[in-house]
């Protein structure tokens, strides 16, 4: 649940005030200019500050046609099948899952918008704040954290600062890029709380960022980092005040802004912070009578049925997926009057894991759905889960990867281990990368990650049902061509 409502009046009108500020002597906040700021003990002033850059962050990372999926659909986890006339648009989405998309696609532009437009709300704040140490030290870790997905989605991109004026900046290689991110974290991490403030950066989630970046080292620069990665994800595990929750689901609940395992969150609200828009977009049109929700779901993300079937029965995170006969919420059978005549599953309405095909026709009903993050009966379009950027649970899968890499197996058996115990699966007695990369799978499935973890592990040109093996230029997606256009500065990634 969103942790910024008490201050929502006042950072209306702050957006509407910092939007249009040109001067940095414009004054705000009922007449404070940034200079009393700055001198101010009112805690209360940087956290306003704070939440207008980000709300740009919680944007909309949790909605349809961005980063996030880009990221799901793009690996082997996750499709959106054509229905008919239904989910076509344009051909997208069949293009991202077989490593076909190009240049002028539009979540290829809005990914990179949705980054661009989070740095320039940051910058203009550490343009207005120069000399609020701890806003800027925190904004600057922020940026880093957004250049993070810009690294990992497009690799050579611009570095932009608050002191840059040049409209149309020039390319900067992904080991800048890399450089820029590590600098701007470990510059700063410092001046961070080591509170566990879950919503908003403190050392802890400033280290997962470094660890992040370490563990993909290798894919952005060609230089592995794995014992600078086991560093920060040691002095998280060691010193941090985080732990595995007992229940799996305890992390994607509606109120989940306490849990244990959470390190960094996007407060989604559905009534002051909306965007997150899973149930919509994984549910069928039916599934609004399943969970009484206010609006028609749209039918599109399904799991893929080999990676459903990659999950033992007694794995409780299968129960992550909305699989099987579909129910009312008062217990009535759900019948589709428009399922095709030719789904052997009939009108009754039934989540199988088979999917009779990608296109056209794919069976409107075809298709475990993700039911990972919960429902809440009677949500709206938007949910009010917290959504989990970094949790424990994928910290120690990151350690036991490390720690492998490093020739240390007892240390990374017993980090994946924790996880399979807690759900309810037996022990590994042996570990190899096969092992590692299926046990992220099943643990971080439909939290954003696993096209980054196929490409570490050598897996995302490899051909799966519904594509053919893909060239290595597509582990990077292209520069949107709607930004070549406006910046001669910009230099295409190779292939596109």
């Amino acid at each position: 649940m969103s942790r910024f409502n008490k201050s929502l009046c006042w950072f209306a009108a702050l957006l509407l005030v910092v939007s249009a500020c040109k001067e940095p002597e414009q004054e705000i906040f009922s007449g404070l200019t940034p200079e009393e700021v700055s001198n101010s003990d009112n805690p209360a002033l940087i956290d306003v500050l704070k939440a207008s850059a980000y709300q740009r962050i919680i944007g909309n990372w949790g909605g349809h046609g961005s980063l996030w999926s880009m990221q799901e659909i793009a690996s082997d986890e996750m499709i959106i099948a054509q229905k008919g006339g239904d989910w076509f648009d344009g051909g997208l989405w069949l293009r991202m899952h077989r490593h076909q998309y190009n240049a002028q696609d539009g979540a290829i532009e809005s990914g990179w918008n949705y980054c661009y437009t989070a740095i320039g709300d940051i910058n203009l704040l550490l343009q207005q704040y120069p000399d609020v140490d701890a806003l800027n030290a925190e904004l600057r870790v922020l940026r880093a954290l957004v250049y993070l997905w810009l690294i990992d989605s497009y690799g050579n991109v611009p570095i932009i600062l608050e002191t840059d004026t040049d409209p149309t900046p020039d390319t900067n290689s992904r080991q800048e890029v890399y450089d820029f991110i590590e600098s701007s974290v470990l510059d700063n991490i410092a001046s961070l709380t080591t509170d566990d403030t879950k919503t908003t950066l403190n050392q802890w989630s400033a280290r997962m960022i470094l660890a992040k970046l370490y563990l993909n080292a290798e894919i952005y620069t060609g230089t592995a980092q794995w014992s600078a990665a086991k560093t920060q994800i040691d002095m998280i595990v060691n010193n941090g005040p985080f732990s595995l929750e007992s229940n799996f689901f305890a992390p994607f609940a509606t109120n989940n802004s306490g849990s244990s395992e959470n390190i960094l969150t996007l407060p989604y609200d559905q009534n002051n912070a909306g965007g997150f828009n899973l149930a919509q977009m994984t549910g069928h049109y039916l599934t609004q009578f399943t969970f009484d929700l206010q609006e028609q779901p749209w039918n599109g993300y399904a799991s893929l049925e080999e990676f459903y079937n990659a999950y033992d029965d007694a794995d409780t995170r299968k129960n992550g997926f909305l699989e099987g006969p579909q129910y009312s919420s008062s217990g009535e059978r759900l019948m589709d009057s428009s399922a095709e005549p030719d789904d052997p599953d009939g009108p009754a309405l039934t989540f199988t894991p088979e999917i009779n095909e990608l296109e056209p026709n794919s069976f409107r009903q075809a298709g475990v759905r993700v039911g990972k993050f919960e429902i809440q009966s009677g949500a709206g379009q938007s949910l009010s889960n917290d959504w989990p950027l970094f949790r424990y649970g994928d910290l120690l899968l990151m350690k036991a990867e490390v720690e492998w890499k490093l020739g240390n197996d007892a240390a990374a058996l017993d980090a994946v281990n924790q996880v399979r115990t807690r759900a309810g699966v037996a022990a590994l007695t042996t570990v190899d990368a096969d092992i590692l990369l299926a046990e992220r799978g099943r643990e971080m499935f439909a939290e954003g990650y696993r096209r980054s973890d196929l490409i570490r592990f050598g897996k995302y040109n490899e051909a799966w049902w519904e594509k053919e093996a893909s060239d290595e230029f597509r582990n990077i997606f292209p520069i949107p061509q709607g930004q070549l256009d406006v910046n001669n500065g910009l230099t295409q990634n190779t292939g596109y």
